[in-house]
């Protein structure tokens, strides 16, 4: 892709995203946040601290750096940009930030005016999703911007004989912190050498949600003193993998926490497992020993449920957006199950290699392998112990960032 491909598509975008809106949801919530340009509350000229995600999922990798940031240089104000809805509607309350915006569509004059906007000081682009004007943009005012938690394969466009387009766009980076050693070999093929590998900034986040667990009381008094299993973030094909085994097994407590929580879905996921009751309508004073499936119809929740589980599963392994956050599970030392579909998630194959995970293919596999830890007890404890050990030898990303920020004086106390 050059140039001219890459302005014909950041054009026409926003009208496949105006044609989608007319049925989804999604695409909806897209137009209407990108309705009205960011403004600032007040007309001080202020120092900022600017992270760009995609999504939720990148929230969360960049929020520990953030944090830890915004603790040790409170002078600056806090500015977090997302592209997509399913990131800025969940977070866009938080406390942590001074300003949380949609990023306006990229373009030449967009940029110019968003960056004369919030005159950053710094840029944390975390992992992916790269726009050219915008890094074209930071890289001709110098001003220092950092990718974080990049994670690179040799399948992408940088690495094509076409990709000299995308090279360029990854050339405006001061900095590329990356998740594994392949990655900063692929970058060093195309002549990238700003990089270091310095992990996924993610098990930082994860393990700080462990360590200031709040206990869910509901929850602990629903599970008492059961076998307990927690699948989180389940589509369709997750929910359909367990419908048989949590019909026949009335004795173990289930704990589902769909990924969309909209009225339609839950109402979908509840008639598959009759019997079951939502967390909203959780009233143990009149339920407690006559209901072992418990729907989460919340956000919010889902990373401290894990906590409860002996055994815990979560969903997108079947497709759809891809396997979802497996860390916030092993983090609590939990065995993680999980569907086929891991090719891209180097978390998935690597937990699976140490004995924390485990792929299945269907629903006779998952319930074989759930039989499997509930009998075993020394095999359900060695990968509890697996997955934990997992999470915890991964930590330190944030600090190996941080510690390039204050070196290079990029920021000032």
């Amino acid at each position: 892709m050059n140039l001219l491909l890459y302005i014909i598509f950041v054009k026409l975008y926003p009208w496949g995203v105006h044609t989608a809106s007319l049925w989804n949801d999604k695409a909806r919530l897209w137009i209407k946040g990108r309705n009205k340009f960011p403004s600032l509350n007040s007309s001080d000229k202020i120092e900022t601290i600017w992270m760009h995600c995609a999504s939720l999922g990148e929230f969360e990798q960049g929020r520990p750096l953030i944090e830890k940031i915004r603790a040790e240089y409170p002078r600056y104000s806090i500015v977090i940009t997302f592209f997509s809805p399913s990131g800025y509607e969940i977070e866009k309350n938080f406390k942590g930030a001074g300003y949380i915006f949609y990023l306006p569509n990229d373009s030449a004059a967009n940029a110019k005016k968003f960056i004369n906007l919030i005159n950053p000081t710094l840029v944390l682009w975390v992992k992916y999703e790269f726009w050219y004007y915008y890094l074209h943009e930071l890289k001709k005012r110098n001003i220092p911007t950092l990718l974080i938690s990049g994670a690179f394969r040799k399948d992408q466009p940088f690495f094509k004989w076409y990709g000299r387009f995308w090279e360029k766009m990854l050339s405006y980076f001061t900095y590329h912190f990356v998740q594994n050693e392949s990655s900063k070999v692929l970058l060093e093929s195309i002549n990238i050498k700003n990089v270091i590998v310095s992990g996924d900034t993610r098990f930082d986040r994860v393990i700080d949600i462990a360590q200031n667990f709040n206990d869910v009381a509901l929850i602990k008094e629903f599970c008492s003193n059961s076998k307990v299993v927690v699948a989180g973030s389940t589509w369709e094909d997750d929910e359909a993998a367990w419908v048989h085994h949590a019909r026949i097994n009335n004795t173990i407590k289930f704990i589902i926490a769909p990924h969309k929580v909209d009225k339609e879905n839950l109402k979908y996921v509840r008639k598959q497992f009759p019997g079951s009751i939502f967390y909203s309508e959780l009233d143990l004073n009149g339920q407690k020993g006559t209901v072992n499936i418990l729907i989460i119809d919340n956000i919010g929740m889902l990373s401290r449920l894990y906590k409860y589980a002996h055994i815990t599963y979560v969903g997108g392994g079947f497709g759809h957006d891809g396997l979802h956050n497996i860390l916030e599970a092993a983090v609590y030392g939990k065995p993680v199950i999980f569907g086929p579909e891991i090719k891209k998630n180097l978390e998935a194959e690597e937990l699976i290699e140490c004995g924390g995970g485990i792929s299945i293919e269907n629903a006779i596999e998952l319930e074989k392998a759930v039989t499997n830890l509930f009998n075993n007890a020394e095999e359900l404890k060695q990968r509890s112990i697996d997955a934990k050990e997992y999470v915890y030898d991964k930590a330190g990303a944030t600090k190996i960032i941080m510690q390039y920020i204050q070196e290079n004086r990029l920021l000032i106390n």
